[in-house]
């Protein structure tokens, strides 16, 4: 009879136990995509897909359980600075809501498992292997001395994707130093455009209006003595901000520089 009761309950246990899979489509789906994205659907998502939070995962860490332990202590206490994620990725979608007290740890540590057999799929690691390929040629390209749309150094954009990367680690200090540099180099390159636009407005009114050579090359000249101002300032800011980073986070920012 005992033989009876126990076969009937371990029966009952397994008809009514949640398989991972379950449990990940419950608590993860309705942010993470759990089928592998296009290019063209990243822009509209609430959340990284399931594909792409496990392959950076497995790009910070090999051991499998290092992988789970971070899962099931991330999901309950998610933070920015734990993220695997580029901090232009945190700071685009946000850090997910904890789920510490809705979800039991025996239920994460199946989701962990579940996750870390089913993702990423191969189809997803070919495509961002591809991007990341293109990513490395650019940067190869890309030398910290080039300004971007923001009349900013390189490096400067690449620290404000990196902002909050622990593996970048920043301290409170050299983050209100360099806000200081950007905020100073943001505010001269503003006043620097102001009067180059008002300059190349003068120069084609002037052109338009058939004014003399000497007036026009008078123009272009004020012109160009505001272009080396403000590579002055680009310059400033760049040499600032490499003072204040050390030779580990300067190599993190910029792999590829002495390639």
């Amino acid at each position: 009879m005992k033989k009876i009761l126990l076969l009937l309950s371990l029966t009952s246990t397994m008809m009514f136990a949640v398989t991972g899979a379950e449990l990940t489509k419950t608590n993860c789906a309705s942010c993470h995509m759990l089928t592998t994205p296009t290019p063209d659907m990243i822009p509209t998502m609430k959340a990284p897909a399931m594909d792409a939070v496990m392959f950076h995962i497995n790009l910070a860490m090999q051991d499998k359980k290092e992988i789970k332990d971070f899962i099931v202590d991330y999901v309950q206490y998610p933070k920015a600075s734990k993220s695997v994620c580029e901090s232009n990725k945190v700071q685009h979608f946000g850090v997910m809501p904890s789920l510490k007290g809705k979800v039991s740890e025996q239920d994460l540590a199946s989701i962990a498992e579940h996750i870390m057999t089913n993702f990423p799929s191969s189809e997803f690691v070919t495509m961002i292997k591809e991007i990341q390929k293109n990513d490395k040629m650019n940067a190869l390209m890309n030398s910290p001395f080039l300004i971007n749309s923001e009349e900013l150094p390189h490096l400067t954009k690449l620290l404000m994707l990196n902002w909050d990367k622990a593996k970048l680690g920043l301290t409170d200090d050299q983050k209100e130093k360099l806000l200081l540099v950007r905020h100073e180099t943001l505010g001269a390159m503003k006043e620097i455009q102001e009067k180059v636009k008002v300059l190349e407005d003068e120069i084609i009114e002037f052109t338009v209006d058939d004014e003399s050579f000497e007036k026009i090359y008078a123009k272009v000249e004020e012109l160009a003595k505001l272009k080396v101002e403000a590579t002055k300032v680009q310059l400033k800011c760049l040499k600032e901000s490499m003072k204040i980073l050390n030779d580990a986070q300067i190599e993190y920012l910029l792999p590829f520089w002495d390639a």
